[in-house]
């Protein structure tokens, strides 16, 4: 198979790059070739997740039936079902101070269902509020344990949420910690 490279500098015109990409000689007979398969190491094929999606119109080939979506039903409560959060990773502690470069991060912070967390809580909802910073309670056990943190922070969002991967891509091993674009603070 043939690839072609182009790089334009300085061309302000539209006629000029016209010109360029129908001289470049691609034929439909280099776009047709057939895909080679250098390495294929198994699994399930994708492509009826793709195909639920209708991305491209099928032409010459049989439809396949859509992918149906499950749906929760009606009686079970999702976050319900979500508890208890666990993250191994994570406990109640003292969190260094650090810079991060996380440009364009929205803040948001780690807590639990736990002592430490709430009277952290308590300190710093008005700063979290201004800083429409989003909460995720990453140890919790049931749903009272939840409600309690969202009392104790009115007009904030409280997700429960695992954060394992989350604290082993930032290196914490605490929490409560606050997120920002440019620091992990407690």
């Amino acid at each position: 198979m043939k690839f072609y490279s182009l790089t334009i500098l300085g061309l302000s015109t539209l006629s000029t790059l016209s010109t360029l990409f129908t001289a470049a000689p691609l034929s439909a007979q280099h776009v047709a070739e057939p895909l080679i398969v250098v390495d294929d190491r198994g699994g399930v094929s994708a492509l009826p997740y793709y195909d639920a999606l209708n991305l491209q119109p099928r032409t010459g080939s049989v439809p396949r039936p859509p992918v149906p979506i499950p749906q929760l039903p009606s009686t079970i409560d999702g976050e319900a079902q979500m508890l208890p959060v666990r993250s191994a990773k994570l406990t109640p502690g003292v969190v260094a101070r650090r810079v991060i470069e996380a440009a364009g991060l929205q803040p948001f912070f780690l807590i639990g269902d736990d002592e430490v967390s709430h009277a952290w809580l308590r300190r710093h909802v008005v700063s979290l509020r201004e800083r429409n910073a989003a909460g995720l309670v990453v140890n919790v056990e049931t749903a009272q344990g939840l409600e309690r943190l969202r009392a104790l922070s009115p007009g904030l969002q409280l997700w429960p949420v695992s954060a394992d991967d989350l604290a082993e891509r930032l290196g914490l091993r605490h929490y409560p910690a606050l997120i920002t674009a440019t620091g992990i603070e407690q």
